[in-house]
């Protein structure tokens, strides 16, 4: 990450020349250029105050990246730590470590506040518990300044729109990243319809504007996902709301024939607004915490759907 990083510095440098921009962040010498090179680096910290500088709105920047997960402030320093702990879940520090490349301690120290990360350690816990650090950098600098980075930025772009257009296509990469169809000699015609009980006209239209957007490749008669990817679907409301709409109701046709592993759970309550915010936030918790697992959960054995509801009924008055 610390190619990524350096170019990320740059980025919110602008066309500053590195001496008034050292100017600029209040330092007597110029560290920029150690930044830039990679020899050394800012903490994550002192990153975001450098995008404020630069004229970033960094809470709206931590917004358009995660909307249920926003960046708070102690006097004039963001919040890291805290975020980085919601961000976190349940997700184990071990599992944290391990995804990161980070010690567990090194972790700990990160999350409770007590060390702050550097930037490019702060990119591997972002990376490591959300698998989308390309849409957190783009949401603070245009993402071709950080030339690494792009092409995830770019296939996970194509992803949403195809997502939003073609529902079903976010399952078929989910059923092409599995070991079973991995070890298949040859894609046949319909087993990923099949496995996913939909028609095979619906499988050959996914397969084709996948192909088309280079999300997935065909070699040797086999298609293989490009690059892992999640798929985020943030996007216009009424867009949005459709997606969701498209899954509730392919859950709700399981119901007709459950399978064995499948789970199937409601509760119909009565609780204070208080609480209805607390459930609200337990249901986004466990959200965060099911991407972060996905994130770095390998192999890929299963393709599976996880559907959040929290509908509320209110008594009319008069």
């Amino acid at each position: 990450m610390e190619r990524e990083a350096s170019a990320f510095l740059a980025a919110l440098r602008g066309r500053r020349s590195q001496r008034q921009w050292a100017r600029r962040l209040g330092y007597r010498g110029n560290p920029i250029t150690d930044w830039e090179r990679g020899a050394r680096f800012p903490t994550a910290q002192e990153t975001l105050r450098a995008a404020a500088l630069a004229g970033v709105d960094v809470e709206a920047s931590f917004r358009r990246f995660m909307p249920g997960l926003p960046i708070t402030r102690e006097g004039a320093a963001f919040d890291l730590a805290s975020w980085l702990s919601a961000l976190r879940g349940r997700s184990s520090l071990v599992e944290i470590g391990a995804r990161s490349g980070l010690s567990r301690f090194s972790v700990a120290r990160f999350l409770s506040g007590r060390a702050r990360p550097r930037l490019p350690d702060f990119f591997r816990l972002v990376d490591a518990m959300t698998g989308r650090l390309p849409e957190w950098v783009a949401a603070f600098v245009p993402i071709e300044l950080v030339p690494s980075l792009t092409g995830r930025f770019r296939a996970a772009d194509a992803a949403r729109r195809i997502a939003f257009e073609v529902p079903w296509s976010e399952a078929v990469l989910r059923v092409l990243e599995t070991q079973t169809y991995r070890k298949q000699r040859r894609h046949v015609r319909g087993s990923v319809a099949a496995c996913l009980d939909m028609s095979e006209a619906e499988e050959a239209e996914c397969l084709s504007r996948l192909t088309e957007a280079a999300i997935v490749e065909c070699r040797a008669g086999r298609y293989s996902v490009r690059r892992g990817n999640t798929v985020d679907t943030q996007g216009g409301q009424q867009s949005l709301l459709n997606l969701k709409r498209h899954w509730a109701t392919v859950a709700a046709a399981r119901l007709e024939a459950p399978h064995e592993e499948d789970f199937f759970a409601y509760n119909v309550m009565s609780l204070s607004r208080a609480d209805l915010d607390r459930a609200r936030e337990i249901l986004r918790g466990a959200f965060r915490e099911i991407r972060s697992l996905v994130a770095a959960s390998h192999p890929e054995e299963v393709a599976a759907l996880v559907n959040l509801q929290l509908v509320t009924f209110l008594p009319r008055t008069g």
